[in-house]
């Protein structure tokens, strides 16, 4: 007799706490689940489940046999399911979330060549800075940035991000230009989310209060501003790498450069990979990381 053979069948009792349920499940007869049962007790020689014509109940035995089988089973579940999904082209729907700004000019369009490139899959994209609960809400997928505090998630790096401390000519030649982090106080600084700066002396890490007349929280906002000359801003280099290239925007500071961050896909650990998700995951990475490259090499 297989060690699996009546394991499955246990399982899916104990869980619907019925064997006519259990059958239900597995698409099988009531008598082949008790029979299968019956052969697995008679194979471990001790009591799993008491019977009544009205209950199921398990027993101390085979609680503690159904905590161990229980992650066989679905450990199984899912190597079957990952072979069968090998073969499948990606299809069904996807619901991910995303910051508004980086969604906005980042993931969006490369989730509408995603979509032409697949046409079996739905998207439904939810931009915001707010931090989804990922599981409660249904969401197969995050992109978050920067560092992660929620161990809860599974992570794989999409591209690394450089944060760069900048401002136009104009202003440099009328206010001059900071050459260490404590005269960043005589500055005009265009502030974000937060009142500090990350920055890295000597391979340490400092945080650096600042203050300054405009603070908001779009990126875009804040580069616009810089643009016009009203203040040093620090964003990550997808905002001001065009403008640097050009020679709109100076980088400041350069020996402070912070250490580069990353851009994240964060899903449930709990739930199995699906295809599609893989997909998207690997798509998202393939592109982002060329686009990063790009980035490193100019």
């Amino acid at each position: 007799m297989s060690q699996w053979e009546g394991v499955i069948e246990y399982v899916a009792v104990v869980e619907e706490q019925s064997f006519t349920k259990a059958a239900t499940r597995m698409r099988t007869s009531v008598a082949n689940v008790s029979r299968r049962v019956n052969s697995l007790e008679e194979r471990l020689e001790v009591k799993l489940l008491s019977r009544t014509t009205r209950k199921v109940t398990v027993t101390e035995a085979g609680a503690t046999y159904y905590q161990h089988c229980k992650p066989l089973v679905e450990g199984l579940n899912n190597a079957e399911l990952a072979v069968n999904q090998l073969q499948l082209t990606p299809k069904g729907s996807i619901k991910m979330t995303a910051p508004v700004t980086y969604g906005e000019q980042v993931i969006a369009p490369l989730m509408h060549d995603f979509l032409m490139e697949y046409p079996s899959l739905e998207l439904e994209l939810v931009l915001s800075n707010q931090k989804q609960d990922l599981v409660a809400e249904g969401f197969d997928l995050a992109v978050r940035l920067g560092r992660l505090d929620d161990s809860t998630m599974m992570a794989k790096k999409l591209r690394d991000r450089h944060m760069f401390v900048c401002a136009s000519s104009e202003y440099i030649k009328q206010y001059g230009e900071p050459h260490s982090l404590s005269e960043l106080k005589y500055h005009n600084c265009l502030q974000g989310s937060t009142q500090y700066w990350r920055f890295d002396e000597r391979k340490i890490e400092r945080l650096v209060q600042i203050r300054g007349r405009m603070q908001c929280n779009s990126g875009y906002a804040l580069l616009n501003a810089a643009l016009k000359g009203l203040g040093i801003v620090q964003l990550p280099d997808y905002y001001v790498q065009p403008y640097l290239a050009s020679g709109e925007l100076v980088e400041l500071l350069t020996d402070y450069r912070g250490n580069k961050e990353g851009i994240w896909a964060l899903y449930p650990q709990n739930r199995m990979l699906t295809s599609k998700v893989r997909t998207l995951i690997d798509y998202l990475s393939a592109k982002l990381s060329h686009d990063n490259h790009e980035h490193q090499s100019s």
